[in-house]
């Protein structure tokens, strides 16, 4: 039995939702659709700038200080897709 590696969605998803329970006194994480609008769902910006040292940590890498743009995800999809695209090489 081979155990499946978890996708980076998975592990965004895991890792928010541990960022988001230790930064709201361990209330339950709000589901993340793909439109979720980050600013609503109760993460401020100090839970977000742990949530991307974590992710960094946890995937070896920092999109926002490879990424030649300053970029501002509006929903979860798009801070989804900015993980994705900007994996290095």
């Amino acid at each position: 039995m081979t155990l499946e590696k978890p996708t980076l969605d998975s592990k965004i998803r895991e890792i928010f939702a541990d960022t988001f329970t230790m930064q709201n006194e361990g209330q339950v994480a709000p589901v993340l659709a793909p439109d979720t609008v980050l600013l609503d769902t109760g993460l401020d910006s100090l839970g977000f700038a742990i949530l991307v040292t974590r992710l960094e940590e946890e995937l070896g890498y920092d999109p926002f200080s490879l990424s030649a743009e300053a970029y501002y995800p509006r929903t979860y999809q798009e801070f989804l897709d900015f993980y994705e695209e900007n994996q290095p090489s």
